[in-house]
C-alpha cells in the first residue's frame, strides 16, 4: 500500500527557509522533515512514497540521488578521487519522486499521481509539512470498517500561546503549545479509495475545497479521530518548536526506533 505525500507548495509562511529550499527539506534535528514523516510510515509498515514535486522539487530529488553518501561514512582518496562507503542499517524504502508541476494545486497533484497507485485501490496521503504519532494500522483499520472512500485524521489545533495552569497567583503548569481541546480540524493523514480521483477535475483542484465538501456531502468521509500529538510546521516558531522537541529526546512523533 502506497503512501501520497504532496511535496510541492512553496511554504511561504516560512519564506526564511523555503526560499533556498522546499519546505519538506527544512530540517529538523539535522533531518528533513520528509525524512521524520516517511518514518512514521515506516514504522507501521508502509514503506512505499509517491511524493509529489513542485517548487525546488530538485533539492528532494537530489536528496535521494545522494541517500546512502549523507547517511554514510565515507573514504576519499584526495589522489584518485576514489571513494567508498561503510553504510549503516540498511533503510528498506521505495520512493518514487514525481514532478507534478510548480503551480498545480493540492487535488491537482493528487490526480496526477493517478498512474504511481498501479493496482492499488486504497492509499494513503498527507502533506508533506507535518507531524504526528497516529496509530496508522488503526486508522487503517478504521478506514476499511467504514467502507467510505475518504477517511481524514482529524486533530485538536494546537493553541497559538503557551497554556498556563494557575493555582491562585502562582503558575503550576505551562505547556509550552498544548493542544486547545476545542473543535476539530484536518490534520492530513488520509486514508483514500482510487476512486476519490473521480472527484477531482484538474490541476486548479483545491482537494481541500470542492473534493472534500463533495465527499462529505455525499456521505464518503469518515473521521478517524486522534487525540494524541500533532503539529504542523507552517511558520519559524513552529519549526522551532519540533527542534526543541526533538533535541529534548521526547518527539513524540518519534514512532520508530
Amino acid at each position: 500500500m502506497k503512501t501520497l505525500i504532496l511535496a510541492g507548495g512553496m511554504g511561504t509562511r516560512l519564506a526564511e527557509e523555503t526560499a533556498i529550499r522546499p519546505k519538506p527539506m527544512v530540517e529538523i534535528g539535522g533531518k528533513p522533515i520528509l525524512w521524520h514523516l516517511m518514518n512514521i510510515y515506516a514504522a507501521h509498515g508502509f514503506a512505499e512514497f509517491v511524493v509529489a514535486l513542485g517548487y525546488k522539487g530538485e533539492a528532494i530529488k537530489e536528496y535521494f540521488l545522494n541517500f546512502h553518501a549523507l547517511n554514510a561514512n565515507l573514504t576519499v582518496d584526495l589522489t584518485t578521487g576514489r571513494h567508498t562507503s561503510q553504510p549503516g542499517a540498511p533503510v528498506p524504502w521505495v520512493v518514487h519522486l514525481v514532478d507534478t508541476g510548480a503551480q498545480t494545486q493540492t487535488g491537482g497533484r493528487i490526480k496526477r499521481l493517478e498512474a504511481w497507485l498501479g493496482e492499488d485501490d486504497t492509499f494513503f496521503m498527507t502533506y508533506g509539512d507535518g507531524l504526528g504519532n497516529v496509530d496508522l494500522q488503526a486508522l487503517y483499520a478504521f478506514h476499511k470498517r467504514h467502507g467510505k472512500l475518504a477517511t481524514i485524521t482529524a486533530v485538536r489545533p494546537p493553541a497559538r500561546f503557551g497554556g498556563l495552569s494557575l493555582e491562585g497567583d502562582e503558575v503550576v503548569r505551562f505547556d509550552e503549545k498544548p493542544q486547545t481541546g476545542e473543535g476539530w480540524i484536518n490534520g492530513g493523514f488520509f486514508v483514500l479509495d482510487r476512486r476519490v480521483l473521480d472527484y477531482i477535475s484538474g490541476d486548479a483542484t483545491l482537494w481541500e475545497l470542492d473534493p472534500l465538501e463533495k465527499l462529505a456531502r455525499d456521505g464518503q468521509l469518515h473521521a478517524f479521530r486522534h487525540e494524541g500529538f500533532w503539529q504542523p510546521m507552517d511558520t519559524l516558531r513552529e519549526k522551532h518548536l519540533l527542534e526543541t522537541l526533538w533535541e529534548s529526546g521526547r518527539a513524540p512523533w518519534k514512532v520508530w526506533p
